[in-house]
């Protein structure tokens, strides 16, 4: 085990000493050292350049660990590719799939986006394909929306499907299913889904499970 260096003590009123070359010589471990005595005493010069040149050294800072909030859920996101394969599903194309069928037993899975997702009385909702009314929805006349819709259609037939929740952040005027900053997928916590139409439309249900599920 490496032993560390003794803290150098900064002595007030002596910054003209401590010019950015020598700091710049200084180890990373006497470097975050005197930062901590720099900023005690408050050397505000002599703390902005220890802090800079700390900043251009690969891993010069701590890193510093965010503790997650207690009964926070913990995922682990993987690609909208990925998670359909970790399914057993083989997309048709991974630019604009947004569903498939499983080849083994038939089954429908499809992506729900996650922040669409409506909460109330231990069930949830979300919408899954609706018709192209006034321009306002043009990804449903294109491949990804018309597959959707095939597969929607099929879904209600079985009575049945998966759900994948994805995360991620909308582009202003876009659906999320045409284009999004995806996160990813959340590929170990299948939904069992039932469809159902609602007018035009088709939505899939849920019932709502509160756990704590923390992945490794």
């Amino acid at each position: 085990m490496k032993s560390v260096p003794a803290a150098r003590v900064l002595p007030r009123g002596r910054v003209a000493k401590w010019t950015k070359e020598r700091l710049d010589a200084l180890s990373t471990l006497e470097l975050r050292q005197l930062y901590i005595n720099a900023q005690q005493l408050k050397e505000t010069e002599i703390a902005a350049l220890c802090d800079e040149i700390l900043s251009s050294r690969p891993r010069g800072h701590k890193t510093v660990r965010k503790e997650k909030p207690k009964g926070s859920v913990v995922r682990r996101l993987v690609s909208r590719t990925k998670a359909f394969e970790a399914k057993g599903v083989a997309l048709k194309s991974r630019a604009w799939s947004r569903s498939g069928v499983r080849e083994s037993d038939g089954a429908v899975v499809l992506c729900v986006w996650a922040d669409d997702v409506q909460n109330g009385a231990g069930a949830a909702s979300c919408l899954l394909w609706a018709p192209n009314v006034d321009g306002k929805r043009p990804w449903s006349d294109k491949p990804g929306g018309q597959e959707r819709l095939e597969h929607c259609r099929l879904a209600l037939a079985r009575g049945a499907a998966e759900g994948l929740l994805v995360y991620g952040t909308r582009l202003e005027g876009m659906l999320p299913e045409e284009k999004a900053k995806v996160e990813g997928a959340d590929a170990r916590n299948a939904l069992d889904l039932k469809i159902e139409m609602r007018g035009d439309e088709y939505w899939a249900t849920w019932t709502v499970h509160k756990r704590v599920m923390v992945m490794e």
